[in-house]
């Protein structure tokens, strides 16, 4: 039986990074496991490819997903121009409708100014302003941060792959985990096609599945998560350049996971409107309503004994999902979200569906949306659980703290000088 040093579980575009950070500074024996024929074929590769600059993110509360999103903008910009990858600078307007937003986009600019983003970049503006910017916009207001970014997660996240790799990583695809079986000193990891690997270490960062994962370690026992899928539509030619930049509206229901509608500049030139946020029975359950059943009667079960059950008791919530589900059953309703504040856009303009992607907020007990990422240790293994967005912009930094952390813990020992010199460790732990 192959027997590795340390074995990750998800290929996305965390676990990825995160065997970069390990095969650059240690000569360890080390293999990501993914299910899937690639890395970053879910999450990963199914976002719409933002490079966030972290106005939005409360710099107490999310300090390290900001700092790890402001750091990780220049690190990704560096390995697009050495790989050629895409990268267009189409900056983002956040928008409000009305007075009450206006005073969230006045604490985002602070927020903003505060997790280091340049007051160049950054700036307020009133709706005749925002007319000369972007003609068709219509807004009460609107914040305007210059460095946003397009790009490909996808690609990049192979990118980091081919390095990984020239540092002996092994990546062992269309290998689905099943079980595990642990001992004093050894996980063994048994798959689906009956055969099995043998790891000294496990770190779990499976994305939708990273809680049923740590939930085979006893972890997290009491804790549930739902899969929302979020769906989009792709912008006729003729009407792809009505606005030229990012437009994101402010949340109405923060303490909800759910994304107020985009106007999306994508890298490859496309326009895209969405999300909604539509329940789903499983994190890959991308069109229709049931894929799996098997894991939807699993599903079930967990929403009527966790905390998911408190959350469908919660009026709010079921409102909200109803209406979710209305704008994925009729474009009209997704379109009309929009028109909010593009008005001149129309259904016809829309003619077909872009990518959707899955996101899995985890539930407390108490029935709440968990609004950070969760780290636990486990026997001879570490868990990250619910690393949602702003999760792909900030990975090269965020992975770098997690080999920080098993440095600390005795995990990890002695680095070596690093092999690859495209990004540096000790710069970054330095900043963070």
């Amino acid at each position: 039986m192959k027997k590795f040093d340390i074995a990750i579980i998800g290929g996305g575009i965390l676990g990825t990074t995160i065997s970069y950070w390990i095969s650059n500074l240690y000569n360890s024996n080390v293999c990501v496991i993914d299910k899937e024929s690639n890395v970053a074929k879910h999450t990963s590769g199914r976002n719409t490819g933002v490079v966030h600059a972290p106005f939005y993110l409360d710099p107490e509360k999310k300090k390290i997903f900001a700092k790890s999103a402001h750091i990780s903008h220049e690190l990704w910009k560096t390995l697009a121009k050495d790989t050629m990858s895409p990268w267009s600078e189409v900056g983002t307007i956040e928008v409000a409708l009305n007075e009450a937003q206006h005073k969230t986009l006045e604490k985002y600019h602070k927020w903003g100014i505060q997790n280091g983003v340049s007051e160049n970049n950054l700036s307020l503006h009133n709706s005749n302003e925002l007319k000369c910017i972007e003609k068709n916009l219509k807004c009460h207001s609107g914040l305007l941060c210059k460095s946003d970014v397009s790009t490909d997660y996808s690609r990049l996240t192979q990118e980091i792959q081919k390095i990984s790799i020239q540092n002996s990583t092994k990546f062992l695809f269309k290998k689905n985990v099943k079980s595990f079986l642990t001992n004093d000193d050894v996980i063994q990891i048994n798959f689906t096609d009956n055969s099995s690997i043998e790891c000294n270490y496990l770190i779990n960062c499976s994305g939708g599945n990273s809680l049923d994962v740590a939930k085979q370690f006893d972890l997290f026992e009491s804790y549930s998560d739902l899969h929302f899928r979020g769906e989009y539509w792709i912008a006729d030619n003729n009407y792809a350049d009505i606005v030229k930049t990012n437009i994101y509206s402010v949340a109405r229901h923060p303490e909800f996971p759910f994304l107020d509608p985009h106007w999306i500049k994508r890298a490859d030139g496309t326009t895209e409107i969405g999300p909604n946020a539509v329940p789903v029975p499983t994190p890959e359950t991308y069109d229709g309503f049931v894929t799996d059943i098997q894991s939807t009667i699993s599903k079930l079960g967990d929403i009527l004994t966790g905390g998911a059950k408190k959350l469908l008791l919660n009026p709010d919530f079921l409102s909200l999902i109803a209406h979710e589900f209305r704008s994925s059953i009729s474009k009209d309703a997704m379109v009309q979200r929009v028109m909010n504040f593009i008005p001149s856009l129309k259904p016809d303009y829309f003619t077909k569906k872009g990518t959707a992607g899955i996101r899995t907020p985890v539930i407390s007990p108490e029935g709440k949306f968990i609004p950070d990422v969760l780290e636990r240790e486990g026997h001879n293994s570490f868990h990250i659980v619910n690393y949602n967005s702003p999760g792909a912009t900030g990975a090269p930094a965020f992975s770098a703290l997690v080999v920080q952390k098993l440095q600390n813990k005795g995990i990890l020992k002695d680095p070596n000088p690093q092999k690859n010199s495209l990004w540096d460790f000790n710069s970054i732990i330095e900043q963070i």
